[in-house]
This record gives C-alpha cells, sequence and structure tokens, in this order.
C-alpha cells in the first residue's frame, strides 16, 4: 500500500503511518483484475450515457427543440432513464467492481455472465426512450417506463444482479480471527453483499405480496420501497470503504482500530435485517411498514456513518503538502463527505412533499457517487493503467460537488416557497422572484454538475490512455 502523503522532501513511502492501521487491500489476481476492469467499463458507461440523457432534460425544457423530441413528455422519459443510469446501474457496477476485487476467482464465469445480464439490460432501458417509451412512473429509488422494452430491460438487469449477488456471496473471502485494516474493508464489502441479497429478498417478497389491481404509480412505488431502502445499506457500506481507503491513501494516521470499524460495518448490516421484520410485521402495503423502512436506515446508517466520518476528517485536517497523486483523492473525499452531510442536515428540515426531499437524497446520492469517483482514481494503478493527476483531476471532484451543492442549496431555498417535487416547466408554478432564483441556482448548479461528472470520464479514459 502507497501512502501518498508528502511530509517533507521526499515523496511517498510504502509504509502505512506509525502507530496505524493499513485500511487498504492488496492487489488481487488477475482474474479479479479482469472482472474489476470489466465492471468499471460499464460504470463508466453507465455515467456517459446518463450525461447524455441530461443534456436531453435540458434540450426537453427548451421551447422549440422540444417539438423534435420523439415524445410529447419526453422530460420525464429522459429523467427516468437518467436516474436509473446515474444512480442504479453506475451504483451496482462500482460495487461489482469493488466484489471483484475483494472475492476470489471461484466462480468468474458467472460474474462474467452477469456482466453481461446487466450491460444487455442498460442498453434496452435506454433504448426505451427513443424506441418504445411508453409513459414516464417517477416512482422512488428505481422509477420505470411502462413499455414492454424498458421493462424487459429492467428484469433482464436485475436478472445479471442478482447473479452477481449470489456469485459475490459464494466467492467472498473470510477475514481471519484477528483483524486487520484490509480485513476491515473487507468485511465492510462483504457486508454490502449480504444488505444486496437482503434487498433481492425484499424484491421478492414485494413481487409476491403487493397487489396488482393498484394502479402503476403506487404499485411501482410499494414494489420498490423496501428494495431501495435495503440498497442504501450497500451504497452506504461501499462509501464508508472508500473514505476509510482514501484518506489511508492521502497518508492520514486513522485513530480507529480494525475492530472498531468492522464492529461500526456489523452494526449497519445488523440494521438491514429489519428490511424483513418490516414484511413480516406489516402489510407491504401500510403506512407502518413504509415508516419501519425509513426508520432503519436513519438509524443503521447514522449510527455508523459518523464516527466513521469524525475519524477520517480529523485525520485528514493536519494534512497540508500532498504528492501529486494524492490531491485527486483528497478532493474527491473532502468532497464526498460535505455533500454527504449537507444531504444528512437538509433531511432534518423535510416538511411536506416539495423540492427539499429531493435535495435531502442529491446531496447524499451525490456523497456515496464521489466517494466512488475517488475510489476508482485510487484503484486505476492496480487496475494496470495510469495515475490519474494534474490540475483536471483535482478540479473534476471539486467542481461535480460544488455544482451539485448549488443544486441542492437552490431545491432547499425553492422548498421553503412550497415548490412541489417530480415536476417542471410551466407545472411548477414559479410565482414569486424567490422561487425563481431558488430554481434558477439548481438549474445552474445542475449544469456545472453535469460537466463535472463529464470530466471524471474524461480523467479516467486519459489515465486510461497512458498504462502503468
Amino acid at each position: 500500500m502507497n501512502t501518498l502523503s508528502q511530509r517533507g522532501p521526499s515523496a511517498a513511502t510504502s509504509l502505512s503511518p506509525a502507530g496505524t492501521a493499513d485500511f487498504s487491500l492488496p492487489v488481487a489476481g488477475a482474474e479479479q483484475l479482469a472482472l474489476g476492469r470489466a465492471w468499471l467499463g460499464l460504470g463508466l458507461l453507465a455515467l456517459i450515457g446518463s450525461g447524455l440523457f441530461s443534456v436531453l432534460l435540458v434540450l426537453a425544457r427548451t421551447p422549440g427543440v422540444n417539438a423534435w423530441l420523439p415524445a410529447a413528455d419526453f422530460f420525464r422519459i429522459a429523467l427516468v432513464v437518467h436516474v436509473d443510469l446515474s444512480v442504479l446501474v453506475w451504483f451496482a457496477a462500482i460495487v461489482g467492481m469493488l466484489w471483484s476485487l475483494n472475492g476470489s476467482a471461484r466462480g468468474a464465469r458467472a460474474s462474467w455472465i452477469a456482466l453481461g445480464l446487466c450491460a444487455a439490460g442498460a442498453l434496452l432501458m435506454s433504448a426505451a426512450a427513443f424506441v418504445q417509451p411508453g409513459s414516464a412512473i417517477m416512482a422512488n429509488y428505481i422509477p420505470v417506463l411502462t413499455s414492454p422494452l424498458f421493462l424487459n430491460g429492467l428484469v433482464i438487469f436485475g436478472a445479471g444482479a442478482a447473479l452477481k449477488v449470489l456469485r459475490s456471496l459464494w466467492a467472498a473471502r473470510a477475514i481471519g480471527p484477528a483483524p486487520d485494516g484490509a480485513a476491515a474493508l473487507r468485511f465492510g464489502l462483504n457486508a454490502s453483499v449480504v444488505s444486496s441479497a437482503v434487498a433481492l429478498l425484499a424484491l421478492v417478497w414485494s413481487l409476491a405480496t403487493v397487489p396488482l389491481e393498484l394502479d402503476g404509480k403506487a404499485y411501482y412505488e410499494i414494489l420498490f420501497w423496501g428494495v431501495g431502502h435495503a440498497l442504501q445499506f450497500t451504497w452506504t457500506l461501499a462509501m464508508l470503504v472508500a473514505w476509510l481507503w482514501l484518506a489511508q491513501a492521502c497518508g492520514a494516521r486513522i485513530a480507529l482500530s480494525p475492530r472498531v470499524v468492522l464492529g461500526l460495518f456489523a452494526l449497519a448490516l445488523a440494521s438491514v435485517f429489519i428490511t424483513p421484520y418490516a414484511y413480516l410485521a406489516h402489510e407491504v402495503a401500510s403506512v407502518e411498514h413504509r415508516a419501519l423502512h425509513t426508520w432503519a436506515m436513519r438509524f443503521g446508517g447514522g449510527v455508523a456513518i459518523f464516527p466513521v466520518a469524525l475519524a477520517v476528517a480529523l485525520a485528514m485536517l493536519p494534512l497540508r503538502k500532498l504528492a501529486a497523486p494524492a490531491r485527486p483523492l483528497r478532493a474527491a473525499l473532502w468532497s464526498s463527505m460535505a455533500l454527504f452531510a449537507a444531504g444528512g442536515l437538509i433531511g432534518l428540515l423535510i416538511g411536506g412533499s416539495n423540492v427539499t426531499i429531493p435535495a435531502h437524497y442529491h446531496g447524499c446520492i451525490v456523497g456515496v457517487t464521489l466517494a466512488l469517483m475517488g475510489l476508482v482514481y485510487r484503484l486505476l494503478p492496480q487496475l494496470g493503467w495510469g495515475t490519474p493527476q494534474g490540475r483536471l483531476a483535482v478540479a473534476q471532484p471539486i467542481l461535480y460537488g460544488a455544482g451539485q451543492l448549488m443544486h441542492i442549496v437552490g431545491l432547499v431555498w425553492s422548498g421553503g416557497y412550497g415548490v412541489q417535487r417530480k415536476v417542471a416547466g410551466s407545472d411548477q408554478v414559479l410565482r414569486s422572484s424567490g422561487e425563481i432564483a431558488g430554481m434558477g441556482m439548481m438549474g445552474l448548479g445542475g449544469l456545472i454538475a453535469i460537466v463535472g461528472g463529464l470530466l471524471f470520464v474524461v480523467v479516467v479514459l486519459r489515465a486510461m490512455r497512458s498504462r502503468r
């Protein structure tokens, strides 16, 4: 493990800071590296597709131009595909990369099949927006289009994701009786596989119990509610692993023992098992069922996140001058922690169904995304490519984070005026200058974030061109 801080005239050393655990994972075998590279490729394609659909979102709101688009309500159609690519496919691909690097080579063929299914499903979902869009249903966690092409693509993607989870459970490595920093991270990634398995269980349970006579919006909202909440534990565990790994790569002295970190990961994992209890205790369409999932996510995630975030922040504060390869990692880490904290604080302000709600989850989701982007930067040399460095690599997470911060501040501002969520154009009914200013800030921040997201792809592709 190379610590990348530069505390004097010499560059980075190959040793961990004295007296602290080494929170990093060793280089995997050839099969794991090949799988990791392939899953990263799917993640990059998902981000590129998401960026293109975000441009289409702007065009769908532009008078005159929107008449040339393939459906009258193309804004919502593009929004559905944009969200599914930028959250569902991107996150699944990057945790697939991490699970591949973390696990053994056992069952590698199943992982390749899973990758193919996920890629095919994502392609069908994207093509449906132009070929057979249907109607957009803006369900929480996994919005859908009613077209058979999109729904078949979603089923194929889900089958690939399920196969990947099952294979990762089979290929998981034990951590041993005396855990070190690497074992703690390994446990965190193994825990994220288990939480994904619980999400699959929730999906099957919902498919079996959600009343089919419900209308489309209510059906998909209830169908994906338990699944979405369980998946939040997966994304959160991956983010915590990334925070510790990135701080270690910067040379930070993290004042947490591996056993404490492992215990915090175990606490977050234990909370996900409230998911099956929610199905046993309450009807799937009941208010109590929904509330129990929300409570479990807030309690389980929050209790584990705060100690890790505090330890990482305190360890990073003394670091000043860093070697060039560590600077993008530091930028991604601080941006991730800032956005996630902002999203969490905004969650305390939610009252009613307005745009404060998307401000909350945009902050948290982008916090996870930035952590995973930073971890991709860290892993590129291990995957056989170059090391991202230079001003563009440092500016990318800062630009992306600043744009998203403007985006969510604008949403909170507008939410204070009661601007409703999931509406666009004249449906927003913006009456006052304050509402207009808030939504204007939201739009400008969103455009800046789009540029920052696409720059991530540029930085990674540049590093890939210069093999290590």
